[in-house]
């Protein structure tokens, strides 16, 4: 199972933002409300720990500023980790999480929805009607990209991905 890398300069920097993140203010509320097409979206986004809600705001506006009028690529990034709030994982849980995995050990339960993260989000939005690109992102994202998500759309949504909080990837 491919999911979160596990370097070390990235664990830190990734706890680091996962400590450290701020929740969103009023005006960046409203700007997710705005992307947001459904209560089941809208519930998905804000069940997520602030610095998934901020990995994703960023991605988003990434995406916004390459292609403002595909709303679809926007969302696709803004709601591409939303599995990951199944895990219910810390800084700490998260890090050892990816350790783990990278190693091939077996750990909790939690862990393993942490890894897999994109297979839940992916399961969740499609059967909350969630558009294929969206669904197919968030089951793809750490993985090779698929046929239905053209190159440049992919290449647009990784960079975005991998171009968050202080320049490292959420």
């Amino acid at each position: 199972m491919k999911g979160p890398r596990a370097r070390p300069l990235h664990l830190a920097g990734r706890f680091l933002d996962v400590t450290l993140a701020r929740p969103l203010r009023p005006a960046e509320q409203a700007e997710i409300a705005a992307l947001l097409r459904t209560g089941a979206e809208r519930s998905m986004y804000w069940d997520q720990p602030r610095a998934d809600q901020r990995h994703g705001l960023s991605a988003a506006r990434r995406i916004r500023s390459a292609q403002p009028n595909r709303a679809d690529l926007v969302r696709a990034a803004l709601l591409h980790d939303v599995g990951k709030r199944r895990a219910r994982l810390g800084p700490i849980g998260r890090s050892l999480a990816t350790i783990l995995g990278r190693l091939g050990i077996e750990g909790a339960r939690r862990f393993s929805d942490y890894l897999d993260h994109g297979r839940i989000a992916a399961r969740e939005l499609g059967r909350d009607g969630a558009e294929a690109l969206v669904v197919a992102f968030a089951l793809h994202h750490h993985r090779d990209r698929p046929e239905q998500i053209s190159r440049e759309d992919w290449d647009l949504l990784q960079a975005a991905d991998r171009a968050v909080l202080g320049g490292r990837r959420g």
